[in-house]
């Protein structure tokens, strides 16, 4: 399974409210574990910043990351992208060949 980082921006009408805001959050983590079983969860952040939320996933593949992000759009999100994260340790075993 490869790691995959998922960047979402939500416009500003769907943060006011934090009742809303949590159950819009359960319903779009239901529907990508529905749609993508497949799919482990690491962790989930809110950010400061250009992004609202930050979450650390794997996935089989960049297939199912893509998917990850259209659930992620057509559940409210202005923008979401996916990610590759590499691991260091195999980020410098790469890089060696270079």
């Amino acid at each position: 399974m490869s790691t995959f980082i998922l960047l979402t921006k939500l416009s500003p009408e769907s943060i006011g409210n934090s009742v809303s805001r949590e159950t819009i959050g359960r319903d779009w983590f239901h529907s990508v574990k529905e749609k993508c079983p497949e799919v482990k969860w690491i962790d989930h952040y809110a950010l400061l910043g250009p992004y609202d939320f930050m979450d650390i996933y794997e996935a089989p593949n960049e297939e199912v990351a893509a998917k990850v992000s259209m659930i992620t759009m057509s559940k409210g999100a202005v923008k979401a992208e996916s990610l590759t994260a590499i691991p260091y340790k195999r980020y410098l075993d790469i890089i060696k060949d270079i």
